[in-house]
């Protein structure tokens, strides 16, 4: 590749890393970012990617390393800089994905806030989440800067997969370029903050099975495809709900996904309009909750 287009790219990466750095997706020297270096030949394969030590939000087109498909620093650096250690995620996605041409990995603080609880972050609520970034891989927890870490989840990677949220760390979004995978950074943070706004109103309508099946239709049609379209009308696209639902104080109900014998996934048609976060089930606790607050005023009114 001319130095001249190597340049612009390394010039790009720090673009968006002053993005990330500004939106408050990585603090100090947290966070990495890469891209994959187009025209290398088979075996020959380079990747860019951010300085260990550094803020994402001042580097220099100087400061980018360069590293072949091992992780090994193959370019002396005009400054002198370490590559980052954990390289190695993003390197073990290029090798899974040849699709992937770039690799955010961050620390956003919505996200990051589900990673901390352990708690899966939720589908079946949100129509942009669904089309852009799908199913959420979730890994558990893994020593930084160590094989471990992408070991911990990149047998879950699909075809489809696009965003990995790693236990008590942090997050990682891939795509075929840098723009995307950034934009998937923004609205995997987005979503997240919007579930803790709905959480703090007591209250997240979950869309039902034949809602999800359509929604995953339309995501197909603009050219994402999701391999839980298959079983959408089973009932098995939201199974990973029942964590953040309970979170809100509703019982789940007590039937199981036929086809993976997993937590409960709503088989049955939610009714239309339900008043609970589950659409269904929850009817009990929201009547108990309007006769509570109808209670309250009574009595201040007698007062």
């Amino acid at each position: 590749m001319p130095q001249a287009s190597l340049w612009q790219l390394k010039k790009e990466m720090c673009e968006y890393g002053k993005r990330i750095w500004q939106r408050g997706f990585c603090a100090g020297n947290e966070g990495n970012h890469s891209v994959r270096v187009p025209g290398c030949r088979p075996g020959q394969e380079r990747f860019l990617c951010t300085p260990t030590g550094i803020s994402k939000g001042f580097l220099d087109p100087a400061d980018i390393c360069v590293v072949d498909i091992d992780g090994n620093q193959v370019e002396r650096n005009a400054k002198g800089r370490k590559r980052s250690s954990e390289v190695l995620i993003h390197l073990a996605i290029y090798k899974k994905r040849p699709d992937v041409n770039a690799v955010i990995h961050s620390h956003p603080p919505h996200a990051v806030a589900f990673c901390l609880a352990g708690m899966e972050v939720p589908h079946s609520i949100h129509p942009e989440a669904e089309v852009f970034l799908g199913k959420i891989v979730h890994a558990a927890y893994a020593a930084p800067g160590t094989p471990a870490l992408p070991a911990s989840f990149i047998d879950k990677l699909t075809e489809q997969s696009n965003t990995v949220l790693m236990g008590n760390h942090g997050s990682i979004n891939f795509a075929d370029t840098m723009e995307i995978a950034y934009y998937r950074l923004e609205i995997l943070d987005n979503y997240c903050k919007q579930l803790l706004l709905a959480r703090g109103l007591g209250n997240v309508n979950v869309l039902d099975k034949g809602q999800m099946s359509e929604l995953l239709e339309i995501k197909e049609r603009f050219g994402f495809p999701d391999e839980r379209k298959e079983c959408a009308l089973d009932g098995c696209v939201g199974t990973e709900d029942q964590p953040f639902l309970t979170s809100f104080g509703v019982q789940p109900a007590s039937a199981q996904c036929a086809c993976d014998g997993g937590p409960v996934c709503g088989c049955d048609e939610k009714p239309s309009g339900g008043s609970g976060p589950s659409g269904g089930g929850g009817d009990a606790s929201f009547e108990l909750l309007v006769q509570t607050i109808t209670d309250q005023i009574m009595a201040g009114l007698k007062a």
